[in-house]
């Protein structure tokens, strides 16, 4: 009899699952196909080839997927290969805590050897539960004068290390980093600034005070440990949080994902004192070709006009995760983080890491996250393409993961090994 077997079925969606089959002809040639709903009923699918071996088995953790949504041994691949049934959709959990992604696993005969046609009638299915928060961690929504977000606390007593979590230029507020990392053992507080509730529908300035008061409030929390606190940061949070970094002695570590390294578009204001963008180039604005935009152009010129917004990274007392993705299509983040870390060098400090990962795209997520390889943002109507190569950016995702939590611990808590 056919079994289709899979373990952990109920788990977080940075942890690896185990897929295998029993019970086949030998050397039959089989399809597997994923499938998930997310919470705007929108649909994502992959599939792959698999030939058992000679007792009839296959394992995804040995065994190399002939063809489909990818080739090779990927035991994950099933799920970071998962695409919209609609272009251009990302998939986004907004209820972190009290749903998981089910991701159905159909086990289907194959058509033909080529692997043309997979037959509509599944042998056996099995689902997995993929989770954004583990037992016991808490969400606490953040009104507190004008800060507007969710704090995520771990299971237990504390005192944890803080962060704070920011995303770029969709607005609103996003919770599946936070829910993760609290998961992990940080007290994570996922920041909106513009766009969700009260706060301001269209960002006109970037007010660091509003981030210094987010700083503060961390480290009174009698279950978050000072003096310092993370920052981790994507696109236009991490230009946000590179700036925190330089003006708030309260930041020590700073986790910069495809940001620029200049003040851009708006001006950052702090204590009075306006510190002037560089307009952006819309002129170097392009699209690929099927019509998304590409933004990385406009990020491109680097040079006299550049310096006067570039941020005095120097002066910052903490230290620095520069993530990369070599093909972001939204930021030229690689020439940035280049640049800022050849400043660094130039001023005598070694405090920073460059990961700078081949064929991986702007939305560097947690690990197994489908690539979003273009999506809609607020305000434009044209999809944006964030660039990736499928195979390439889920290992960088899950590379960096791991690089990102053995950070927060190094410069959040010194006197702890890392278990990692």
């Amino acid at each position: 009899m056919v079994q289709l077997t899979g373990t952990p079925l109920s788990a977080l969606v940075d942890e690896p699952v185990r897929i295998r089959i029993t019970g086949l002809t030998p050397f039959q040639i089989v399809t597997l196909q994923a499938s998930l709903k997310d919470e705007k009923e929108n649909m994502f699918y992959s599939h792959a080839y698999y030939r058992a071996n000679k007792v009839g088995e296959v394992d995804l953790e040995h065994d190399s997927a002939l063809g489909g949504d990818y080739v090779g041994v990927h035991p994950m691949g099933l799920f970071w290969s998962l695409k919209p049934e609609k272009l251009s959709i990302r998939l986004l959990k907004k209820d972190v805590m009290n749903s998981p992604f089910q991701v159905q696993i159909k086990l289907c005969d194959l058509m033909s050897p080529l692997g043309n046609k997979a037959t509509s009638t599944s042998k056996v299915s099995l689902t997995f539960e993929r989770w954004y928060v583990a037992p016991g961690v808490t969400r606490i929504q953040v009104e507190e004068g004008r800060l507007r977000g969710a704090l995520f606390l771990p299971s237990g007593e504390g005192p944890f290390p803080g962060v704070i979590d920011l995303f770029g230029g969709f607005g609103g507020l996003f919770e599946h980093r936070s829910s993760l990392l609290a998961s992990r053992g940080f007290a994570s507080l996922a920041l909106a600034y513009w766009g969700y509730k009260d706060l301001p529908s269209q960002l006109q300035k970037i007010d660091l005070e509003y981030f210094e008061e987010a700083s503060n409030f961390l480290l009174r929390h009698p279950k978050i440990f000072g003096p310092g606190i993370g920052v981790i940061a994507t696109s236009k949070g991490a230009e946000i949080a590179l700036s925190m970094a330089v003006h708030l002695k309260q930041v020590t570590a700073t986790i910069l994902v495809n940001g620029p390294t200049s003040i851009y578009g708006l001006p950052h204001v702090y204590h009075g004192h306006t510190y002037q963008p560089i307009p952006y180039s819309i002129q170097f604005l392009s699209t690929n070709a099927l019509g998304f935009i590409e933004f990385h152009g406009i990020f491109k010129e680097i040079g006299v006009e550049a310096s006067q917004s570039f941020l005095p990274i120097e002066k910052a007392h903490g230290h620095f995760l520069f993530i990369v993705g070599e093909d972001d299509k939204n930021t030229n983040s690689k020439e940035h983080a280049n640049k800022a870390t050849e400043w660094l060098k130039r001023h005598g400090k070694n405090n920073w890491t460059l990961l700078s990962y081949s064929g991986a795209g702007h939305l560097i997520e947690p690990p197994y996250s489908p690539l979003c390889w273009a999506s809609k943002t607020p305000n434009i109507y044209t999809p944006l393409h964030w660039g990736g190569e499928v195979i390439a950016h889920a290992a960088a995702q899950e590379h960096s993961w791991k690089e990102i939590q053995k950070f927060l611990r190094r410069h959040l808590i010194p006197m702890v090994t890392s278990q990692l």
